[in-house]
């Protein structure tokens, strides 16, 4: 399981899939898709996605919490 706090603080998530779009990372589930955070560039969304996936394996199995940086 794991939940994203969204870079504006309003939205705590559950998501299935996490998946950079342009400057945008997006969660998803099975019903919708919703913008997390928005970077200045592509590549420092791929650093983003980087450190998600990381503090996954940290956490192999468990439920995982990330806050988006707000850059």
């Amino acid at each position: 399981m794991l939940w994203i706090m969204s870079q504006d603080k309003q939205s705590l998530i559950n998501v299935k899939e996490v998946s950079v779009e342009g400057k945008k990372i997006v969660g998803t589930s099975n019903e919708w898709n919703k913008a997390l955070g928005k970077y200045d560039s592509n590549e420092r969304g791929l650093v983003i996605l980087h450190e998600i996936y990381t503090k996954i394996e940290e956490n192999s199995g468990f439920s995982v919490t990330f806050t988006m940086p707000i850059k």
